[in-house]
């Protein structure tokens, strides 16, 4: 079961308490001073349970006539760290110190305490000061640490979001956790007769589409450009030149409009929309992004400073192999859904094809990462041999059993990645989660190990907008400062 946070109350006060004296002994307050904190009214408490038991807490103190506010204290259980409860506690505390409208929070910790001081760097603040002999009896030093909370901060800020990183130009808008809008104009149309994605293409596309795409989106919200608190954009990964149409675009709006611009990892942002459907993020997770030029594992330990690769693809993405196995079997593109199509009619098991860098030798290498280069490889040579004897090639069995590899081994390694990180739950996000036999299997397999799976509306695993906006909200109502308007484009910009 995971934790949840919640604010303190006085009957919380014993099991605070066993906590306090467990965590900081010498320098631990008494019961009264402890009491008197929670029930004061300037103060904020809030406390981590998980099958009713305390697990964590911390206290934040900002006075009404003051614009700076002070972490009061915060405390994990040893045995639930590295759950990134520290790191939700310290969000929640600033996210009311911006509400309580402060423009600065202080604390101060032991000089001797290195995993909590990075933390607290991790989140913004900055080392100021060094107190001498601040903790007695133990004659330890305190730093102090200052984080200044940007003004754009609000509590429910509207969010323009530009996408443009491949061949969907994406309009999304919206408010704190509320999806207002997502408007997606596709050039899928214009790539089929390549077989894939021409950069070229895709940035003329883009240029075409916008302005109709952000009107649609302005309209579908049900307000005006100047009702927008920022502007967010993907600066990264993606197509050079798909990529520079849509920050040109997001710079320019957010001068004219004079609003602050935000640059958004394409990656990260696919994560962000389960906030759009739950109001937020349950962390640690594991995310299986799988589309036309990604194919990524990432552990989600924060949303905003602590994103892992785990893992990802070493050749082609899996969306790419479907386009190229389906020119193979003579299908139209997108070849992901041609082939699930086709696939419904075939035997999955009629074929034992390949499954990429599953191999004991392959582990210590390539744990995480996939390859569907030989598994391409084997299904055309499969084709080519069987033409060359003159036999007939079941379309239904090839497409089947192709689709059954690629979703053997996305699924193994995301569960594995679940299970090998102690994380109960799996997020699927990009355009090839519509496959029908992927969300089918990732169902029964997460079902099977107890793993929670979270998969979002489609319109929503697609590229779009609405993920950019969702992910820059959630920096703005941190206190995350705005990019400057210097930042540029990151093809392969890494989480």
């Amino acid at each position: 079961m995971s934790h949840q946070l919640r604010l303190a109350t006085e009957a919380d006060l014993a099991a605070i308490m066993e906590l306090e004296n467990v965590s900081f002994g010498n320098d631990s307050w008494s019961r009264p001073t402890m009491r008197a904190e929670l029930m004061a009214p300037h103060t904020t408490y809030l406390v981590a349970h998980q099958d009713e038991k305390i697990v964590g807490y911390a206290g934040l103190s900002k006075v009404a006539s003051s614009s700076s506010a002070d972490i009061q204290t915060i405390s994990v259980r040893d045995s639930h760290r590295r759950a990134g409860i520290g790191r939700e506690l310290m969000q929640m505390l600033i996210e009311q110190a911006s509400k309580l409208s402060a423009t600065e929070i202080y604390l101060e910790v032991r000089e001797d305490k290195p995993a909590p001081r990075k933390l607290y760097e991790q989140l913004g603040f900055e080392r100021i000061d060094r107190r001498e002999n601040y903790y007695q009896p133990d004659g330890v030093a305190a730093i102090v640490m200052r984080l200044a909370i940007s003004t754009t901060a609000k509590s429910e800020p509207v969010v323009l979001g530009i996408e443009t990183s491949c061949d969907e130009t994406g309009i999304g808008i919206v408010r704190g956790t509320t999806l207002l809008a997502n408007v997606i104009s596709s050039s899928m149309d214009q790539h089929a007769r390549f077989g894939g994605v021409v950069p070229e293409i895709a940035a003329r596309a883009h240029l075409e589409a916008l302005e109709a795409t952000l009107q649609k989106a302005l309209q579908d919200a049900g307000i005006t450009i100047k009702d927008i608190d920022a502007v967010a954009v993907t600066n990264g990964p993606g197509l050079a030149g798909a990529l520079m149409v849509g920050v040109g675009a997001a710079k320019a709006l957010a001068v004219a409009i004079d609003k602050p611009i935000y640059a958004v990892n394409h990656l990260v942002a696919h994560v962000a929309v389960d906030v759009l459907e739950r109001g937020k993020l349950e962390t640690p997770t594991v995310a299986l992004l799988v589309s036309g030029g990604h194919t990524s594992l990432l552990l989600v330990r924060d949303l905003l400073n602590d994103v892992e690769l785990l893992g990802e693809t070493i050749d082609d993405a899996a969306g790419e192999a479907f386009d190229k196995i389906a020119r193979v079997l003579g299908l139209s593109y997108p070849g992901g859904p041609e082939i699930d199509k086709v696939a419904k009619n075939g035997d999955a098991k009629a074929i034992r094809f390949p499954r990429g860098l599953t191999l004991p030798k392959d582990q210590e290498k390539h744990l995480y990462n996939f390859s569907f280069s030989g598994l391409k490889t084997a299904v055309a040579r499969h084709v080519e041999l069987a033409e060359s004897k003159g036999e007939q090639v079941s379309i239904a069995d090839v497409a089947a059993s192709f689709r059954e590899a690629v979703v053997d081994v996305l699924v193994t390694k995301a569960i594995n990645a679940c299970q090998d990180n102690g994380v109960p739950r799996l997020i699927l996000g990009g355009g090839v989660i519509a496959n029908s036999r992927l969300r089918d299997v990732a169902e029964a397999r997460c079902q099977e190990a107890g793993i929670e799976l979270r998969i979002p509306v489609l319109s929503l695993c697609t590229d779009n907008g609405a993920m950019i906006a969702s992910l820059a909200a959630q920096k703005i109502m941190a206190g995350m400062e705005p990019s400057k308007l210097d930042f540029g484009v990151y093809s392969t910009l890494p989480v």
